[in-house]
């Protein structure tokens, strides 16, 4: 079972016949919380080139180790309004629609001949990119492929052009690959994959299978998780109960779509409504009138008032604490073992969801950050100082932006510390011992028994 308001989708320019354009283009924030300019930056459109911090450090320190953990880039809806045309995106890549990418069509020339391929299981199966003319339930747009064409793109010219963390020559060894067994995070990979190693070889990717959104792998027994995940929801269904402009939208909207008002809830809306947003298309119409910007709005509004409140209830927090032990502690063992001197697995992605990210964020402490938008990406630098080799700092950001020291564990190191980044130990003390604390627990088999004090 995994909680969140499940969101959004879009894609790319789309053949434009009948299309009308839904919202304005807002590009400076505005002073307070609007749904609109929030609805737009998860959308995450490619148009304006992005500035990100990735890869700063002083002159005399050497980058290690990255690993970035992706959530999939935009896609089709997963959920449909009853008794409503689905909405109409084309999920064939055209690199000639916008929006596109220089490497789009060289992309898809390769993606079909990924026969070379290591696949897990089930992912050899799945399609290297999308190619239907109406998307499939969840299918990843155009947008989608170029949300992380560019992420790829941007990354090599950082992290492989500029920090050399990547030879000419580089092996599968010095990757490690992983999504969960959805075509969407799979494409998104790849994508990204495509314009960031300095040679894309086929016989070089190693895909593994990671058949749970959160990434617990072998450590995914965790009772007091599932219990706090039961809290939240609770938190979640009582907080819209109250909602009595919520409440009016929806019974409008039911009557507009002639459904019982239970039925559209259980639809989850908003949905499909931001594939709609995204994609600039006008919303669904019947002959009893037509869905509008003002439905949502004040369902978007919610979304975000749901998101804050979460952040203050603290459930959520404790169930990202044990829902995201067992990534990062994978994540802290590997940049250990680099800091040793490993030269084996220097470059990670995990492909994943907004359910894998926003726990992760939640659980570092990072609390000023917005939903995981279609194709954002967290990424964990390693870095050595050349002064003292011996010692490791990481650096975290957050779609280009720099939060390490937004982290529950290296608030306090940054009034101290002349360097931009964090000592590597405090990580891993956090990881291993401190995470426990607010259960009484000194280890996770511990914690996921024992109710948080």
């Amino acid at each position: 079972v995994h909680l969140i308001p499940v969101n959004p989708v879009r894609e790319d320019g789309l053949n434009p016949k009948s299309r009308k354009r839904i919202m304005p283009d807002l590009l400076t924030e505005p002073p307070a919380i609007d749904p609109v300019y929030e609805a737009h930056v998860y959308c995450n459109i490619p148009t304006i080139a992005e500035r990100s911090m990735e890869g700063h450090a002083p002159h005399y320190f050497k980058l290690v180790s990255v690993q970035v953990l992706i959530r999939h880039g935009d896609r089709y809806p997963l959920y449909a309004i009853p008794k409503t045309k689905r909405p109409d995106i084309d999920c064939m890549l055209v690199p000639s629609r916008k929006p596109s990418h220089p490497q789009l069509e060289a992309f898809i020339k390769h993606m079909s001949k990924g026969s070379a391929a290591q696949m897990d299981g089930s992912l050899s199966s799945l399609p290297r990119y999308p190619s239907h003319s109406l998307c499939e339930m969840g299918e990843l747009t155009q947008t989608g492929v170029v949300q992380h064409l560019r992420n790829g793109q941007q990354l090599r010219e950082i992290y492989i052009n500029k920090h050399k963390l990547l030879p000419s020559d580089w092996t599968a060894k010095q990757l490690y690959l992983e999504t969960t067994g959805k075509s969407r995070t799979l494409q998104s990979a790849l994508a990204l994959l495509y314009t960031f190693l300095p040679d894309f070889d086929w016989k070089k990717i190693n895909m593994r299978h990671q058949w749970s959104t959160i990434f617990c792998s072998g450590s995914c027994d965790c009772p007091m998780r599932n219990h706090y995940l039961e809290e939240e929801q609770r938190r979640q269904y009582s907080l819209r109960v109250k909602n009595n402009d919520l409440e009016k939208i929806y019974v409008d909207m039911a009557k507009i779509v002639g459904i019982p008002t239970r039925q559209l809830r259980a639809s989850n809306p908003i949905d499909s409504l931001l594939c709609y947003f995204c994609h600039n298309v006008t919303f669904p119409c019947t002959k009893t009138g037509c869905i509008g910007m003002e439905h949502f709005k004040v369902i978007k509004r919610h979304q975000l008032e749901d998101e804050r409140e979460r952040q203050e209830k603290k459930l959520y927090f404790l169930y990202a604490l044990l829902a995201t032990h067992p990534f990062l502690n994978q994540t802290v063992n590997r940049l250990q073992r680099i800091a040793e001197g490993k030269k084996e697995e220097v470059f990670v992605l995990y492909s994943a969801h907004d359910v894998t990210l926003s726990p992760v964020l939640s659980a570092l402490g990072i609390t000023e950050a917005r939903f995981p938008r279609f194709a954002a990406r967290l990424v964990f630098e390693l870095w050595q100082d050349g002064k003292r080799p011996k010692e490791h700092f990481i650096r975290i950001l957050y779609n280009g932006a720099d939060v390490t020291f937004q982290t529950s564990f290296c608030k306090d190191h940054y009034k101290r510390s002349s360097k931009p980044m964090c000592p590597l130990e405090k990580f891993v003390n956090f990881v291993k011992r401190d995470m426990f604390l607010i259960f009484n627990s000194t280890s996770y088999y511990d914690a996921c028994r024992r109710r948080a004090l």
